[in-house]
């Protein structure tokens, strides 16, 4: 192995305690936005098209009826709509402890881990503002030294845990004894738009809050790790305009068109490739996918133009059923959800499996990696733990 190099030692994930159904979110919306009947059952078709069954809000209104509103006016339009200001301090209350949450979900499942031995927090977030930012609040709220170094990647869409990985993988490679925490907190849902075009329909049906957290270190565990092998990246200025998030008076705007899937259709193929051709390797070397569920077309035109069956995306579509599109937070669900699988089923062989990822934002930008999970074999009785399997 070579001695320079950087391992996922642990994941975890968290959504708040808001769960909604689907349905139910339609029907806030629809309420909402004034729909006529007609209208409504439009939309409800939309949002069952999605195959999300729930999301999960900071906000406790979008399960509610008029009148029990603790955020959005009790009013019909909502009026007056919450204001950046409004939502950015909604924020500052909400993401930390979130944040939190997932740290303690990735760092207790790594038994006899010394907190104190991280040495730099990266966190990751396009939803939410502000200075002194969740880096400091999380550091104090560890515990840890003020001397931990820190870097905040922002308003990078969901490719953005990309980033946060890639800046992990330089600082581990280039600073014995580094170790890394990445941290991806997002809360879509404060940036709910009252338009009624397609566009912004389509980003109401979609997205959702939730947190993740990975430990990068320069060594890996010894019965489980994920080692960050190669990244790849690429534009496609033909969507530039098809994908985007911008600041505006009531909350954070994005854009997302019915064009996105075709154009990720188009660069897809020769993004993989050369990821592929960098690594070494080939399609076949691949045998586990992780790719970023943007919405069930986006996965769809990859299993056509990969030509991959649905069930090579189960974790995506898995992740999307049980949670929608949390931005940057969201691939890393998916990557524990393969790494609670690797865990129950990973039996007689040490030898690496391949898992390819990917995702997609403003740009337009493809993301891409690979990594290579060393599991040690399981024994039957260890596999009864209870850890559930991921399936379609």
């Amino acid at each position: 192995m070579n001695e320079k190099a950087s391992f996922i030692n642990a994941l975890g994930t968290a959504v708040p305690a808001n769960e909604i159904p689907q349905a139910q979110i339609a029907h806030f919306m629809a309420e909402a936005l004034g729909m006529d009947e007609r209208d409504q059952r439009r939309l409800t078709a939309l949002y069952r098209q999605t195959r999300i069954d729930q999301r999960h809000s900071v906000l406790p209104d979008y399960n509610k009826r008029r009148g029990e509103y603790t955020f959005y006016p009790n009013t019909e339009g909502l009026e007056p709509f919450p204001t950046v200001g409004q939502r950015m301090l909604l924020y500052r209350q909400e993401a930390v402890p979130l944040a939190l949450q997932a740290i303690d979900d990735c760092l207790d499942s790594y038994p006899d881990f010394d907190r104190q031995r991280i040495t730099h927090v990266i966190t990751v977030s396009c939803t939410g503002l502000y200075a002194p930012g969740p880096d400091i609040e999380i550091i104090e709220a560890m515990g840890l030294p003020g001397t931990t170094q820190r870097l905040a990647i922002n308003f990078m869409g969901c490719y953005g845990a990309f980033n946060g990985l890639k800046a992990a993988d330089a600082i581990v490679r280039s600073t014995p004894g580094a170790v890394v925490l990445v941290v991806c907190v997002e809360l879509c849902t404060l940036h709910f738009q009252k338009k009624t075009d397609l566009d912004n329909l389509l980003s109401n049906a979609l997205f959702s809050d939730g947190a993740s957290a990975v430990l990068v270190e320069g060594t890996p565990r010894p019965d489980q790790s994920m080692r960050l092998r190669s990244f790849y990246c690429d534009l496609l200025p033909a969507g530039k305009a098809d994908m985007a998030w911008h600041v505006t008076d009531f909350g954070f705007e994005m854009t997302l068109t019915s064009e996105v899937p075709t154009v990720i259709q188009q660069g897809i193929g020769q993004l993989l490739s050369r990821l592929l051709e960098q690594s070494g390797l080939t399609i076949g070397d691949i045998g586990t996918y992780a790719m970023h569920p943007g919405g069930r077309r986006i996965l769809e035109v990859i299993e056509k133009q990969l030509g991959l069956e649905t069930a090579d995306n189960r974790y995506a579509y898995q992740v999307l059923r049980q949670y929608g599109n949390m931005s940057s937070a969201t691939v890393l669900f998916v990557l524990k959800a393969i790494w609670q699988d690797m865990l129950t089923t990973k039996t007689g062989t040490d030898e690496a499996q391949h898992i390819l990822s990917c995702a997609f934002g403003p740009g337009l930008t493809l993301e891409s990696m690979i990594l290579e999970a060393h599991f040690t074999p399981v024994q039957e009785e260890i596999a009864q733990i209870g850890i559930e399997t991921v399936t379609v």
